[in-house]
């Protein structure tokens, strides 16, 4: 026999960080041997990968499949394009997410939350909202917690998953016990081959569904969901009986369950209409997963959201700030601004990943005081704007937040809403949010 052919297959993990570092825990509770690759030749965690699987073999900077190889499991941020990942299709090789593996092993029902928009607020609100209705419930996966970690811990009564298409794309089974699609609009065009994989992509979240959730402004949703006996929708309009949506009554508006008000918008502790869409999309999944009303609208009542989305910093000589860094692409940075009333001086910038501007344009119409700039792709901003009002381009957050201040008047909101992704000045959406409330603060002084 061959040395080849006496070697025991191996899986082949390609990416490290947070989410490899969950595979390799996985791997090692389950006594699989692995090999683990990261591009870069100092990749963040490889100390803490050496201490879980110190027997391990580690390829960093280039590398070839070894021929033991039957399996690729894949962090997220591995595009499809990578070569290793071409070469691994073309020899037939099974590629895989933490995703796949987590629905193959979990023993409890679980819901999954994706779209391009919301779906960490939605995905929080059902953590909150099972607590509130006396569940063992975890929460995590694009959110939080790894999946992955999520199984080394006792089985709940549910899981909560936060989805990310890229997780999706290399998930071939996905039996959630309820789906939930929020929306879909362009985004991660650096990751997907073009817009309608990641379409397809998001869609794919449906299929293996016992029960459903999807959005009634999206004309395409109910095809992929029609095949499922247990579907309910949300929409900012009125709903039909058995759905949800928004109903007015005496100049009051009310989230509604068909014809049955259920708590009135300004009770809720979020803010802005896209956050009324998420709060719908959460009671109908809730409905679905046997949660009961009172305790979800409890929930509704006193969440007020996640750091970086539309979180209110401080009002200075009487203008808002907005730090909104987590829309990190243009249709989030639109609902933001479709989010605030009165004129708005808008901080925006970084890497826009391909997209598309010009519905960023359309949101600021007869809204915009003036723009604020910066990092990588501030010139296709400002090309897209095309607008009478002055636009400026900062050196970093601390310049920009001072001009946004300059230029804003009376009752004007300064907003955080890049529009792009942050890695180009910043470790994440999170440091670049902290940066613009930093530069806030250092106004008082």
């Amino acid at each position: 026999m061959s040395a080849a052919a006496s070697t025991p297959a191996k899986d082949f993990v390609l990416g490290l960080g947070s989410t490899g570092l969950s595979i390799a825990r996985y791997l090692q509770r389950n006594e699989l041997d692995a090999t683990f690759f990261d591009t870069r030749e100092s990749p963040p965690g490889i100390d803490a990968l050496r201490e879980i699987c110190p027997d391990a073999e580690v390829l960093l900077g280039e590398a070839k499949l070894p021929p033991e190889v039957e399996r690729i499991i894949a962090s997220p941020g591995i595009a499809d394009s990578h070569p290793l990942l071409q070469k691994a299709r073309k020899a037939n090789l099974e590629v895989v997410s933490d995703i796949e593996l987590f629905a193959r092993d979990a023993e409890a029902p679980f819901i999954a939350v994706t779209g391009s928009n919301g779906k960490s607020t939605v995905t929080t609100l059902l953590y909150y909202m099972c607590t509130a209705a006396g569940l063992d419930v975890y929460a995590g996966g694009n959110l939080g917690e790894p999946a992955l970690d999520l199984l080394d811990k006792p089985s709940p009564d549910l899981y909560v998953l936060e989805l990310s298409s890229f997780q999706l794309q290399r998930t071939s089974e996905l039996p959630a016990s309820v789906s939930v699609l929020l929306n879909i609009s362009p985004d991660h065009l650096d990751w997907h081959a073009n817009e309608d994989e990641y379409r397809r992509t998001k869609y794919r979240v449906y299929r293996e569904a016992s029960a459903a959730v999807y959005n009634r402004s999206d004309d395409d949703a109910f095809q992929y969901v029609k095949h499922l006996d247990k579907t309910v929708s949300f929409g900012l309009d009125v709903p039909s009986s058995g759905h949800y949506g928004l109903r007015e009554e005496d100049g009051v508006v009310y989230l509604a369950r068909g014809e049955t008000l259920l708590l009135s918008v300004s009770d809720l502790a979020l803010f802005g209409r896209h956050n009324q869409a998420n709060a719908l999309a959460a009671l109908a999944a809730g409905e679905l997963a046997g949660l009961d009303i009172p305790s979800m609208l409890q929930v509704l009542c006193e969440f007020p959201g996640l750091p970086h989305r539309m979180q209110f910093v401080d009002r200075i000589r009487a203008v808002d700030f907005v730090n909104d860094s987590k829309a990190t692409n243009v249709a989030a940075a639109s609902a933001s601004v479709a989010s605030v009333d009165g004129r708005i001086v808008l901080i925006a910038g970084g890497v826009g990943k391909g997209a598309d501007f010009s519905e960023l344009a359309k949101a600021l119409d007869n809204k915009l005081r003036a723009a604020v700039l910066l990092g990588e792709d501030a010139q296709s901003i400002e090309a897209a704007l095309d607008t009478v009002s002055p636009v400026y381009f900062a050196t970093d957050m601390d310049d920009a937040v001072r001009r946004a201040a300059a230029c804003a008047e009376s009752d004007d909101t300064v907003l955080l809403a890049p529009a792009c992704a942050s890695f180009d000045q910043f470790a994440n959406y999170e440091a670049r949010g902290d940066a613009f409330a930093a530069a806030v603060m250092s106004l008082k002084r």
